[in-house]
């Protein structure tokens, strides 16, 4: 049962038990926050290895960052459907729970993440032996983690992203 239709009975002398409004936002904010690392590490996988091959290849701009952006959600899915496979779900709903509850997440950390990356003067084209690239890619991760909890706290708030994979979880 997930937490958006979870009713709790009246307290005594009729009155309704809510938790302190304080209480609520940090448990949305703790939940979005976890959410959004989730995300993060397989978002980070991908990226850094997309990044790290494209690179290695001496590719341009474009076609490194296409290859980091697919495996960021290669990787976000692939984690992502593992929890959901643990819980002894078939792979196609598996991956249906992660399309629902990671696409917009990982869409905007890669879009976040990515426009950091092309922003930093000589990120791209620094190499991997380079603390400019590694120290761009990590600056370009941390913004793209402050920048998409809100959005994942959003979501979450309206019974989507991640709370998909949540109810489900509870749900069996």
């Amino acid at each position: 049962m997930d937490h958006a239709t979870h009713h709790h009975p009246p307290a005594a002398a009729g009155h309704g038990h809510h938790p302190p409004a304080s209480a609520a936002a940090a448990t949305s904010w703790t939940m979005a926050a976890q959410a959004t690392l989730h995300c993060l590490t397989g978002c980070a996988i991908g990226e850094v290895l997309g990044m790290v091959i494209g690179t290695a290849l001496g590719w341009s701009a474009l076609p490194t960052v296409v290859l980091a952006v697919a495996l960021a959600f290669v990787f976000g899915y692939a984690l992502t459907m593992r929890g959901v496979l643990r819980a002894g779900v078939d792979g196609r709903t598996a991956l249906k729970v992660a399309l629902a509850a990671d696409t917009v997440s990982i869409a905007v950390m890669e879009i976040l993440d990515n426009a950091v990356m092309l922003a930093v003067p000589g990120a791209m084209e620094a190499g991997l032996t380079s603390w400019v690239f590694w120290a761009s890619l990590a600056f370009a991760l941390l913004v793209a983690f402050v920048l998409t909890t809100p959005v994942n706290r959003w979501l979450i708030s309206r019974g989507k992203g991640h709370a998909v994979v949540h109810a489900y979880h509870h749900a069996h």
